[in-house]
């Protein structure tokens, strides 16, 4: 079974196409391509914890602080968590990037 990404959990719309993508723009999260396969994901459809300018709760989350007050009661981080534990830090999420990063056309090794 696939795994979901934080716009299918919590149904906001806001992925690429989705039905409020045009009222409210796509969520950074559906947009950020460089964590594409974070915890088995698409964009930062499973990273979205690390992405700012989400808007989560009809509260843009502009700051890694105001991140942390929405995100600690998600259920779709919990889930997540459960998911993947070794795997939902920002150091995981780091080397992720950095590794995903240098693996693109034209990027330095």
């Amino acid at each position: 079974m696939a795994k979901q990404n934080c716009w299918e959990f919590r149904k906001c719309g806001r992925e690429i196409g989705g039905k409020h993508s045009e009222e409210f723009g796509v969520c950074p999260a559906a947009n950020n391509v460089e964590a594409d396969g974070f915890c088995d994901g698409k964009n930062g459809g499973r990273a979205c914890r690390y992405v700012l300018n989400t808007l989560c709760d009809g509260v843009c989350q502009t700051t890694y602080e105001k991140k942390d007050g929405a995100c600690c009661d998600c259920e779709f981080r919990k889930q997540l968590k459960n998911d993947h534990p070794l795997e939902t830090n920002i150091f995981a999420y780091v080397d992720y990037i950095t590794k995903h990063n240098k693996k693109k056309p034209g990027a330095s090794k």
